[in-house]
C-alpha cells in the first residue's frame, strides 16, 4: 500500500490543507501483505475523523491501510478540524471543501476510479455526520456510505449546544452554525434529506452502526426509522460498544466489506 502525505493549496479554504491518501500496490514481495491491487483506477473510500481529531487518527487508532491493501481499495482522509463538515459561519467553506474541491483534486492527481459504484464514504461520530452528508446531499456521485457512532441528529446537537453552560461550546457552535433557531430541514440536517430522497432517482446506501452504551444511541435510533420510512437500502448493526475506537476499528472492516460486496455495473 503506498501511504501519502499530502498537502495542497485548497481555495475554498483560502488555506494549505492536509490529507492522507492510500493507494492500492502490486508488492509482492513483502512479507505478511497479500494485496488485491490492479493496475487501477481504484474504487475510492473518503474516511472522515471526528471532532476531536484529525486526518491521522484512522491510521493511529485502525488497521484501514491493510483493511484498504486486502481489498484493492484508495482511501482519502481529509483534516477538516472542528468545522462539522460546514461551511461555516465565521470560518472557512469546509462543506465546499470536502463535497466539491477535495473530491476534484484527489480524482485529478490519483488514479480513483470515476463511476458512481466505486465512490463511497464513512466516517466516525462528527465523520459520520459528515459522510452521510456527502451521500444525502451528493447520491449522483457516492453509491454507499457508512456511519460509525455517527453524530446524526445535528439540530438536535445544535440546540443542546447552544443551551448548556459551557460559554466556549456555545460559541463554537455559533462559528459553526451561525446564530440560528434551528437547523430542522436545512441542507445540513440530515432527516430532511433522507425525506427529500423519497421517490428520487438515485439514492446512496447506508451502513449504520451504534452500540447501545454510545451516548449518541438515541440520535442513532432516530435516523435509523427515519431511513427506514424514507425506504432506503439500509443496513444496520448495533452491539454493546460505547464511544471507543475499539469498536469502530471493528465495523470499518465490516463497512468496507459491505460497501464493496454491494458495487454493481
Amino acid at each position: 500500500m503506498i501511504w501519502l502525505d499530502w498537502h495542497f493549496f485548497a481555495e475554498s479554504l483560502g488555506l494549505t490543507a492536509t490529507a492522507y491518501v492510500l493507494l492500492p500496490q502490486r508488492a509482492r514481495g513483502q512479507i505478511g501483505v497479500a494485496g488485491a491491487a490492479t493496475t487501477g483506477p481504484f474504487p475510492v473510500l473518503y474516511l472522515l475523523h471526528g471532532l476531536s481529531d484529525d486526518h491521522t487518527i484512522w491510521m493511529r487508532r485502525t488497521a484501514i491501510e491493510r483493511y484498504a491493501d486486502e481489498r484493492g481499495i484508495a482511501v482519502v482522509m481529509p483534516a477538516v478540524a472542528r468545522s462539522w463538515y460546514q461551511d461555516m459561519a465565521s470560518g472557512p467553506r469546509y462543506w465546499t471543501y470536502v463535497s466539491e474541491e477535495l473530491p476534484a483534486l484527489a480524482s485529478a492527481y490519483f488514479p480513483l476510479a470515476q463511476r458512481r459504484a466505486d465512490t463511497f464514504a464513512a466516517g466516525l461520530s462528527m465523520g459520520g455526520y459528515g459522510a452521510f452528508r456527502l451521500a444525502l446531499a451528493h447520491p449522483d456521485r457516492f453509491a454507499a456510505a457508512a456511519s460509525l457512532s455517527g453524530a446524526l441528529d445535528i439540530a438536535c446537537r445544535y440546540r443542546r449546544g447552544i443551551e448548556a453552560d459551557e460559554v466556549m461550546g456555545r460559541v463554537e457552535l455559533r462559528a459553526v452554525f451561525g446564530d440560528r433557531p434551528g437547523l430542522d430541514g436545512s441542507d445540513a440536517d440530515l432527516f430532511e434529506l433522507a425525506r427529500r430522497a423519497l421517490g428520487a432517482p438515485l439514492r446512496p446506501r447506508l451502513y449504520l452502526y451504534c452500540g447501545t452504551r454510545d451516548r449518541l444511541y438515541e440520535d442513532n435510533l432516530r435516523f435509523r426509522d427515519q431511513a427506514l420510512d424514507s425506504s432506503f437500502d439500509l443496513a444496520y448493526t448495533e452491539d454493546d460498544g460505547d464511544h471507543s475506537w475499539r469498536y469502530w476499528d471493528r465495523q470499518i472492516e465490516k463497512a468496507l466489506d459491505w460497501m464493496l460486496a454491494g458495487r454493481t455495473g
